[in-house]
């Protein structure tokens, strides 16, 4: 089967833009969604709306990309804000804790998207109680 086409696209509305990512976003793709996000600032956008809904799957390369346009778009003085990230960003914005930087609000608690669409139900990662540790050898458990 072959691997979903990475795809951006860009729809402005005055000093605001919504992009729509769709695939997957890792190493090999990443990129174009950081040359996407960095020409909105270019063009003078201000506030940015990532709609991943038809988002696959997002690893760390992802993840660094959306908190270097959020850090880039706080120092223009506007907002980045993601939408319906998928359940691997959202175990990662989960155990990494920068949800609050890129959602703007806590995980599962998602206003609607841009364009008055509902957002689906999210998936909310179990909260974890104890920190992860692997078995080492010789480690007595």
């Amino acid at each position: 089967m072959p691997l979903p086409q990475h795809t951006v696209c860009r729809h402005d509305r005055r000093k605001r833009a919504l992009i729509t990512l769709a695939g997957e976003i890792d190493l090999e793709s990443a990129p174009l969604a950081r040359r996407a996000l960095a020409q909105c600032l270019s063009d003078g956008i201000r506030t940015i709306d990532i709609d991943l809904t038809p988002v696959t799957s997002c690893d760390c390369s992802g993840l660094n990309t959306f908190l270097r346009a959020a850090q880039q778009s706080a120092e223009a003085g506007g907002t980045l804000r993601l939408h319906h990230p998928p359940p691997t960003l959202g175990l990662i914005l989960d155990l990494t804790g920068s949800g609050f930087l890129l959602l703007g609000v806590p995980s599962g608690h998602l206003s609607p998207p841009p364009g008055g669409v509902p957002a689906p139900a999210a998936h909310i990662p179990p909260h974890r109680t104890h920190p992860l540790a692997s078995a080492l050898p010789g480690d007595a458990r």
